[in-house]
């Protein structure tokens, strides 16, 4: 066994993998260290609102989140399909146990990465430097840089009622005196708090008074690269509502609730409450809506999304049975809260390097982060930069044109966290540029150039990219008589032809979809045959909404001047005294790279901005 390596990772959850894979196909010799790899802690679920740009930006850049869900889902939907493009969002419901194997096939198949079951104890720092790790068999492993993407695990605490457990999850130790050594190395640590709902078990489930949710008809994918594997059987999702019932057998265990105890000091998820905190927030309500979803293929078990809680697991088990379809439940394991030590992410450069120590990354919720996908896509992120910085090459840092990783990593940054963060379309200045359709024309270069997309996956996205310009250019050549479509046009409502007109200009109506079209007009439909649907939705989109992408890209290249305008690291902010003070003190701390960053600090204000302007005579 080798003790010497480029890059270590340390934990094998969604950010760990996705960055030990990076690290080694990049060409650095790597080593993962985790406890248990790739399971999936909450909901077997990919994607969804803005997390399912993230998957398909990390499937373009070579990660392999997208391939992994692929090959493991049983349910896939398109959701906001209602809604503009830049809206839309693919979301999967996984097969936990394949899912699980899918990322073990991928990692043990892949060259320079070397596997090792155990826990890290002690970092090895020298003069502000990593060097290497200790672990609980007393191992020591040496590197040039340390990815830390620990998880829940760093001092996890779980609650269930008044019950505490030390682990990182159901049944797992905890990892322990990481954060100790970290403060002494002058580290700024804080507590969060997440948790998951009870398990069930789906023969005690009456689904037949339940509201069925199923899939797609045409199930889609998250790869851009990968499509020539069967699909898992689909299964539906389904719907069903708590009651008052609920509500007051729930409101009997507050008073053991850690929650309300005060016993539970972490922050928790604004945006996936528990379902205590739910009817306390929300008392006016009689009712929240619950999904039931299933864990697998060919498993009993089921998720009941929306239901998490740290309540006695008895008043749980009650509540359960009072729900509509539930009244016989059984349950494989009650919901419970859980607490982790994460490190305030303005602590780290947009590499994910730490400021403090050199060489060492952090990913994940370590950083205050929520979520399978935002995790994964700081774990790909800080592998490239550690790779990159190792071989003395440029960093990677994505902006916030080019990849909603690039808004993920640079508010984290940049605004630090007071809340687990979770991305949403919103965060975005530029949403209808970072669409789910196109993040491999954003990314797929980038990856190709610093050797993560391989040479075959990089020729279908170039054959992709020319198919697409290909019938963009054709259809503003093809013109249809009038003849030739105003039926279609009649049975859509919208205005008759007059006159030859190019196929490019019939689509920027709002009424004509390029499917309908390529129905209704055989000569289009022979130029089409064979073509893959989402070269088709890419070349509509393109069409529709050009003005749209034009004016927030001249918008996005205004402001991006900024972000070029680059600022000295041994800037005193403090000798600025047209400054605020509380803009000077954040300057400080943060030490921004550019203006661009600085002027999204908060407290950081547009008279601020305009003062470091004039010192750097602009």
């Amino acid at each position: 066994m080798d003790l010497i390596y480029d890059i270590i990772v340390v934990g094998g959850g969604h950010s760990g993998c996705e960055a030990a894979a990076a690290a080694a196909n990049l060409g650095s010799k790597a080593l993962l260290i985790t406890m248990d790899m790739t399971q999936m802690s909450c909901n077997p679920a990919v994607g969804g609102i803005a997390k399912g740009q993230i998957v398909r930006e990390i499937d373009a850049l070579g990660g392999y989140m997208g391939v992994v869900t692929d090959k493991s889902t049983i349910q896939f939907r398109m959701l906001n399909k209602s809604k503009g493009p830049a809206m839309w969002s693919p979301r999967a419901q996984c097969d936990r146990v394949k899912f699980t194997l899918s990322w073990r096939e991928v990692l043990e198949d892949i060259q320079n990465l070397d596997l090792w079951q155990d826990v890290v104890k002690e970092l090895i720092i020298e003069k502000s430097a990593i060097k290497g790790v200790k672990t609980g068999l007393g191992i020591s492993f040496y590197a040039k840089s340390v990815i830390l993407t620990n998880g829940t695990f760093i001092n996890g605490l779980i609650h269930v009622g008044r019950n505490k457990t030390v682990g990182g999850r159901i049944s797992e130790p905890p990892s322990t005196g990481i954060s100790e050594q970290l403060k002494q190395h002058g580290f700024f640590v804080g507590r969060m708090k997440t948790g998951t709902p009870a398990r069930l078990d789906g023969r005690t489930i009456d689904f037949s008074v339940m509201s069925e949710q199923k899939g797609d008809e045409n199930p889609g994918r998250f790869s851009f690269f990968i499509n020539n594997f069967a699909l898992l059987k689909q299964k539906s999702c389904f719907i069903t509502y708590t009651n008052t019932g609920v509500h007051d057998i729930l409101k009997t265990g507050f008073d053991d609730s850690p929650l309300f105890t005060g016993v539970i000091q972490g922050i928790g998820p604004r945006y996936c409450p528990s379902i205590e905190v739910k009817i306390e927030t929300f008392s006016s309500k009689d009712s929240h809506q619950l999904f039931i979803e299933p864990e697998g293929e060919n498993t009993n078990e089921y998720y009941i999304n929306g239901f998490s809680s740290s309540l006695p697991w008895d008043v749980q088990y009650k509540a359960l049975r009072r729900i509509k379809g539930l009244e016989n439940v059984k349950i494989y394991r009650p919901g419970y809260a859980i607490e982790y030590d994460y490190f305030p992410p303005t602590q780290l450069r947009h590499t994910l390097e730490t400021k403090l120590i050199n060489g060492l990354y952090f990913a994940g919720q370590i950083n205050g982060t929520t979520g399978y996908e935002e995790a994964a896509a700081q774990g790909i992120m800080a592998a490239i930069n550690a790779h990159q910085k190792n071989n003395g090459n440029e960093p990677l840092v994505l902006n916030r044109d080019q990849a909603y990783i690039g808004v993920l990593i640079d508010d984290l940054v940049t605004k630090g966290v007071d809340e687990p963060y979770r991305m949403f379309t919103s965060r975005s200045e530029y949403r209808i540029l970072l669409r789910q359709d196109n993040a491999d024309s954003r990314l797929t270069p980038v990856g190709y150039k610093i050797g993560l997309v391989k040479e075959d996956n990089y020729s279908l996205f170039q054959k992709k990219q020319n198919e697409i310009d290909r019938i963009i250019n054709l259809l503003k050549i093809i013109k249809v008589k009038p003849e030739y479509i105003n039926n279609y046009f009649t049975s859509i409502n919208t205005t008759p032809l007059r006159q030859k007109t190019t196929v490019y200009d019939i689509l920027l109506r709002p009424q004509v979809n390029i499917k309908g079209l390529v129905d209704a007009f055989p000569k289009l439909k022979s130029e089409v045959k064979n073509l893959d649907e989402n070269i088709l939705d890419s070349v509509e989109i393109l069409i529709k909404y050009s003005g749209y992408i034009e004016r927030e890209s001249l918008i996005a290249s205004k402001i991006l001047r900024l972000e070029y305008m680059r600022i000295p690291d041994n800037i005193d902010y403090n000798s600025f005294n047209s400054i605020t003070i509380e803009a000077r003190q954040k300057l400080n701390n943060i030490k921004p790279q550019t203006i661009g960053q600085a002027s999204r600090i908060s407290g950081v204000s547009p008279s601020d901005i305009n003062v470091l302007l004039i010192h750097f005579k602009r």
